[in-house]
């Protein structure tokens, strides 16, 4: 069990890749965050979801309940800087590649108060955050056709075959019911070099 326990400076080692074209399984992705990121642990994921070009989860309030009985705008940030970067490690992996990634710029407009259990899901910025519904839905446009790769895939696709590492920018959307509470946008940035892997 000690060996579970994050220490500062210490990297986490990451699970052995899926066969390429693969995806991780959600449940199992989500313990491995867990113990990667002990906050996870606190922040009421209750479900983890891909649909096409993208990823959602399923939260509860409870854990993120601010003074006021609403949620944490703070709370909520994180969480929208870390579904990004949960899409950006997952659709590395389904490629075949194990690489760090970091946030480089985040911004968040908080648009409503949150009072209820919420889904925030994030997409591609190429694709458009109109193109998604409250369900999370892709719409009729490029970005409900399976398959079919953004332009912001595309890009990254071909600066990690040209330069090792590249940039992409991301779309975060925070829906409780069918208000939208919270929009926010990331890049992030995937590393030239490879960290440890754990055969696990």
């Amino acid at each position: 069990m000690d060996e579970l326990i994050r220490r500062v400076g210490t990297a986490h080692p990451r699970p052995v890749l899926p066969p390429e074209g693969g995806e991780d399984d959600p449940g199992a992705f989500l313990d491995w965050l867990g113990e990667a990121i002990p906050l996870v642990g606190s922040l009421g994921i209750t479900c983890m979801a891909r649909d096409q070009d993208s990823l959602r989860w399923e939260l509860a309030l409870t854990p993120n309940l601010n003074d006021k009985g609403t949620g944490f705008g703070g709370s909520l940030a994180a969480q929208t800087t870390l579904l990004g970067w949960c899409w950006t490690t997952l659709w590395l992996r389904r490629r075949g590649y194990n690489r760090d990634v970091v946030v480089a710029e985040a911004s968040q407009r908080f648009l409503a108060p949150v009072t209820g259990d919420y889904r925030l899901i994030c997409r591609p910025e190429a694709s458009g955050s109109s193109d998604v519904d409250a369900s999370g839905a892709a719409g009729q446009g490029s970005a409900g056709q399976v398959g079919r790769e953004t332009g912001a895939e595309a890009a990254l696709e071909q600066r990690l075959a040209e330069r090792g590492k590249g940039r992409i920018p991301l779309v975060q959307q925070l829906w409780c019911g069918d208000t939208l509470c919270l929009e926010a946008r990331g890049d992030y940035a995937v590393l030239a070099s490879e960290p440890p892997i754990a055969a696990r």
